[in-house]
């Protein structure tokens, strides 16, 4: 489907030729003579992009952006702003009340069409939807176009072996460094006084983690720890956050990233507080098999301890134990020795809804 440009021009020569290129770049093009009569047709047939004059009758290019910002059926849409030499002083103006972008006349067909490009191809980025584990975090940065960098920091960082229960980082540390897994599991867990552990997180090869307190800048809310033999890079901080500041569409996407993990971490606690016992034992068995499943497996098998399982489900070993009893004489499960073999995936997950 075409992607719709609005342009509001008042003059009629410039309108045109202007509309006249866009049509021939593949656009579908609404023309307008003023901001008035642009606003009208933005909300008759909402725009991919607008290109807007700032000096018009009836209603200026800032009048336009103000507009828009106000309705939330035109919020969001790109504004490149169409300004003469005479009138750069003004731009920083339109910049700080929200343009995206902003082109002077006279102007090239390849400056225009140059600057219509990046800012839908930042627009469609923006809505990419990145899952809100830290592999999220790995597309995010591959799609902004920071794929050599972090592979480059990855090879050059330090690369070590750690045998399983090796606690990485705890509580109340400040953070050096962020991690990503290149063989092996870890998880990140809390406790209270009495020592019972609830487990926050988990994270896989290709995984990162510890990038919460990085950018935060505060010691570290969890503890993280091996749950087998792994290997682990450390990638210096600073490294680590010169690569955000130097991406800002970068950041603005982990800022959402990270909102996204507040959420999660509530649905977890909604759950522990609120769902029976049953419910959460299959939401453990569930959350593990989508997160480590192989795509070539049928059934699942889960290795990790039972103590490691009750603390996922945030609840006491010997419930778990009892638990998992239940669900192998339902079928739902089989257990031979330490491993559980998922084979009604389906049905544990439909004890959620």
């Amino acid at each position: 489907m075409k992607q719709r440009i609005l342009l509001i021009e008042d003059n009629d020569d410039i309108r045109d030729n202007t509309a006249e290129i866009l049509g021939l770049s593949g656009y579908e093009v609404d023309a307008a003579e003023n901001g008035k009569a642009g606003i009208e047709r933005a909300l008759a047939n909402r725009p991919d992009l607008i290109i807007c004059d700032i000096m018009m009758p009836v209603l200026d290019g800032y009048g336009v952006l103000h507009l828009l910002n106000k309705n939330e059926q035109l919020s969001g849409i790109p504004l490149i702003f169409l300004t003469a030499k005479s009138e750069r002083s003004d731009m920083r103006k339109g910049m700080e009340m929200g343009a995206d972008d902003y082109i002077t006349k006279p102007f090239t067909d390849i400056e225009l069409l140059s600057a219509i490009e990046s800012r839908l191809k930042k627009v469609a980025l923006r809505q990419k939807d990145f899952s809100s584990d830290p592999e999220g975090l790995h597309q995010m940065v591959a799609v902004f176009g920071g794929t050599a960098a972090l592979e480059k920091m990855i090879e050059e960082s330090d690369e070590n072996d750690y045998r399983k229960k090796y606690v990485l980082y705890s509580e109340g540390n400040r953070p050096h460094r962020l991690y990503y897994i290149k063989k092996g599991k870890v998880k990140t867990f809390v406790s209270n006084d009495d020592g019972k552990v609830l487990t926050t997180a988990l994270f896989g090869e290709g995984d990162f983690f510890g990038y919460t307190a990085l950018l935060e800048d505060l010691p570290y809310k969890e503890t993280a720890e091996t749950m087998e033999e792994s290997s682990i890079v450390a990638i210096p901080a600073d490294s680590f956050r010169l690569l955000l500041h130097q991406n800002m569409d970068a950041t603005k996407k982990f800022i959402q990233l990270l909102s996204r993990d507040v959420i999660e971490k509530e649905r977890q606690l909604l759950n522990i507080a609120y769902n029976s016992l049953r419910k959460r034992v299959a939401g453990a068995l569930t959350m593990l098999t989508k997160k480590f499943r192989e795509s070539s497996e049928k059934a699942f098998h889960i290795s990790f301890s039972r103590e490691d399982l009750a603390n996922i489900a945030g609840t006491a070993t010997e419930s778990l134990i009892r638990t998992l009893s239940d669900f192998r004489q339902e079928k739902l499960i089989e257990i031979d020795g330490t491993k559980i073999i998922v084979l009604e995936e389906k049905k544990l997950e439909n004890m959620l809804n």
